[in-house]
């Protein structure tokens, strides 16, 4: 009977931190949709304003293309870490 038991407490201990994966998963695939509902926001400010920056007809400053610049890089940084998570 003892054999008997320390399976079920395996099984126990098993389901637990199988169930506690589980939770972790799905609150991990909530942050990264919800990091990428982000992402996409900021791939249409990206889009638009190298759309106004390719625009030789618009005068577009330094500045401008310095934001614009800073935008970008925030968003590769995101699309890294997303990445990373999703093949750890």
């Amino acid at each position: 009977m003892e054999l008997r038991e320390e399976f079920d407490k395996l099984m126990d201990k098993l389901r637990m931190e199988r169930d506690q994966i589980n939770l972790k998963m799905h609150l991990a695939s909530m942050e990264m949709k919800e990091e990428f509902a982000e992402a996409e926001k900021k791939w249409a400010q990206v889009k638009t304003k190298a759309a106004e920056i390719a625009d030789d007809a618009a005068e577009t400053s330094e500045e401008y293309i310095a934001k614009a610049k800073v935008v970008g890089e925030e968003l590769k940084d995101t699309y890294h870490r997303i990445t990373k998570r999703l093949s750890d």
